[in-house]
């Protein structure tokens, strides 16, 4: 054999196979079962091997059990976690099972983050998601949404959120609150971008008809804080509507809110139930301005509109940090229609021609015109009262008041636990002011009112709406109020009321005619109303009352010019709304028709009638009386204005 075929043979036999040991074989044995182990598990796996642990995971972090119906993933640099079925508990004291279900979820994971703990998702997609958010009847615990573990560490990023044919319901049985939103996401601006989410939605909220419907940006946006977040909804409440448009900024951490807010509905009332904000009665209303938020201080700014037949402007913030909330504002009204305050004394607005009232009001006006009374009996609700703090300046330029020459009004409101000061509430009134302080202590379940007004220089004769009797009277009116009562309405306040009224004028002039026909001086009337008249000078005027338990009784009661002195004596009675006064004219000059007989002011204060005393007619007697001198109370000559350097003269006396 030749050295090559040696070399061959040699060759071939060190790459032949040889048969392993016993314990190679068992290694062969081990990789062979392995390779079938790694191609059944290929083969027969299944995903949902994993629903034990991730339900376990859940109910460990929340208290909440979670139930996976079927679980699969598409593995790759983005892995796709799909879930089906899927059902989460509700809270133990919830009537309902199921916080949250969904038909389908779809969970996006870019797995290499992972490794650095950052969990990115880049989208999630819903579909068939049904929520359930509900507030606890416990006081400690706000909703079903309070979890017993914490989550810590950084959150999940989420780019995209898609939702097919989901709802949203909120439930608030203690707040008579029941809404249904459907959510559907609508169409992204690109494709990258997380779509917005159209909204549509009904129930009752606080007990009212509630409809909402609009769209929004993705509420992934709101993560994003140099993003603005985009919203335009449009909400109704029973009466009262809610538009909200424009852009929200990092709202989360409560920063910036640039919302254009339009307001509306029938009364202001209605924001109670629904918001917790007390507001009187008011008629109809429109406001429009910028809604924004710090906080726990929420500002609607730069606001304007209509309130009845008023226009209305100004500022509002509302605190609600504290135990109450806490309304601050600054209002101002160019033209202020006087009856759109009937609200703040429990009365309605006048309803009649154009003006503005609702249903409701229209109603009440005509109960109220019914009635033989007119002081306001309306009691108010205690409950409002202590249900916020406030602090209010309100100012009107002007004042349309056909039965009263008002000019203009400056209040400043201030709530604190149930106690109202109203410091001050200014009138114009006819040339002069009225100037009242009020307090009302609604901390107890009977209303203290204090009252302290005082007039200042109001003028006689633009009192008189007519133009011709405007012209017969001047002089300067002043006076002094001070009423303190108890009761839940103005006219048990005034029913019950103690105090004083005094209201006094100094020198001025009033017209002969007017004098005459008060006098019943017949002949001198008919003279008068078709020759002319003339003018004579009034040395004074004034009326004092006390007042008790709601009665006030004149203490005195002088008008005195030169033609004529008119004495008076009598009662009103605030409680029963009753008039009893007897005016004595004391006629100077000589006249063969006077007939001077006291004239009766009798009747109620909603029917009030003026009538000669027939009795006594025809008794005046042959003898002469001789007046005393009249002297005005001394706590009306520092208000009565008499002109510089005058004096108050009414001093002389004068016999008939």
């Amino acid at each position: 054999m030749n050295t090559s075929s040696a070399h061959a043979t040699s060759r071939a036999s060190r790459w032949r196979f040889k048969r392993p040991g016993k314990r190679g074989q068992r290694w062969l044995a081990v990789l062979a079962l392995l390779a079938a182990a790694i191609i059944a598990l290929i083969l027969l796996w299944d995903w949902n091997w994993f629903k034990g642990p991730v339900e376990r995971a859940v109910q460990a972090r929340t208290g909440r059990a979670l139930h996976i119906g079927n679980l699969d993933v598409d593995l790759g640099r983005t892995t796709t976690v799909r879930a089906d079925a899927i059902t989460f508990a509700n809270a133990s004291w919830a009537k309902a099972p199921h916080m949250a279900s969904a038909e389908r979820v779809e969970i996006d994971i870019r797995l290499w983050p992972l490794l650095r703990a950052s969990v990115q998702l880049p989208e999630i997609r819903l579909t068939r998601p049904d929520v359930l958010l509900q507030t606890s009847p416990d006081k400690n615990i706000s909703g079903n949404w309070n979890f017993l573990g914490n989550g810590g560490g950084e959150p999940p990023q989420l780019k995209r959120l898609r939702i097919d044919n989901g709802t949203l319901q909120f439930l608030d049985e203690a707040g008579r609150t029941d809404v249904q939103l459907h959510l559907q996401s609508g169409k992204a601006k690109q494709a990258d971008t997380a779509p917005p989410i159209l909204v549509e939605g009904k129930g009752r909220w606080r007990g009212a008809t509630f409809t909402l419907h609009g769209d929004t940006e993705s509420p992934l946006e709101l993560v994003n804080s140099a993003a603005p977040f985009r919203i335009h909804l449009d909400a109704r409440a029973g009466a009262t509507r809610a538009i909200a448009s424009g852009t929200l900024t990092n709202p989360f951490q409560l920063q910036v809110f640039d919302l254009r807010f339009r307001l509306s509905g029938q009364d202001m009332e209605d924001l109670y139930p629904l918001i917790g904000i007390a507001i009187p009665s008011s008629p109809p209303y429109q406001l429009d301005g910028q809604l924004k938020r710090d906080h726990q201080i929420w500002h609607y700014e730069k606001f304007s509109g209509r309130f009845g037949d008023s226009d209305l402007s100004g500022d509002v913030q509302i605190d609600v940090a504290g135990e109450r909330p806490r309304l601050t504002a600054n209002l101002l009204s160019r033209r202020l229609d006087f009856d759109d305050l009937a609200g703040f004394v429990g009365a309605p607005p006048k309803t009649g021609g154009a003006e503005s009232a609702n249903a409701q009001q229209k109603a009440q006006a005509a109960q109220l015109a019914a009635k033989p009374t007119v002081l306001p009996d309306k009691a108010y609700d205690l409950s409002k009262l202590r249900a916020m703090d406030a602090d209010v300046r309100w100012k009107a330029q002007r004042i349309n008041s056909p039965s009263l020459p008002l000019g203009d009004m400056d209040a400043h409101l201030m709530l604190d636990d149930g106690l109202l000061r109203l410091e001050p509430l200014d009138f114009g009134v006819a040339g002069g002011n009225i100037r009242s302080n009020i307090r009302m202590d609604a901390r107890r379940p009977q209303i203290a009112t204090t009252l302290n007004a005082s007039l200042r220089n109001v003028q006689l004769g633009q009192l008189f709406p007519d133009a011709k009797l405007a012209e017969q009277a001047s002089g300067g009116i002043s006076g002094e109020v001070r009423l303190s009562g108890n009761g839940n309405s103005v006219a048990a306040m005034l029913g019950s009321s103690d105090g004083n009224v005094a209201i006094g004028m100094g020198r001025g002039h009033i017209g002969n005619l007017l004098m005459e026909l008060a006098g019943l001086d017949v002949a001198e009337s008919v003279k008068f109303l078709f020759t002319g008249d003339r003018q004579i000078p009034l040395r004074c005027a004034f009326a004092d009352f006390d007042v008790s338990d709601g009665l006030m009784r004149t203490r005195a009661m002088a008008f005195d010019t030169t033609d004529t002195l008119v004495l008076g004596e009598g009662t009103v009675n605030l409680k029963q709304e009753q008039l009893d006064l007897l005016l004595r004219p004391r006629p100077k000059d000589i006249s063969i028709l006077a007939l001077r007989s006291p004239l009766r002011i009798g009747g109620s204060f909603k029917d009030p009638s003026f009538r000669p005393d027939f009795k006594a007619l025809g008794i005046r007697g042959a003898i002469a009386l001789t007046l005393a001198s009249i002297t005005p109370p001394a706590a009306l000559l520092a208000t009565i204005e008499t002109g510089p350097g005058k004096d108050i003269d009414c001093g002389g006396r004068y016999a008939r």
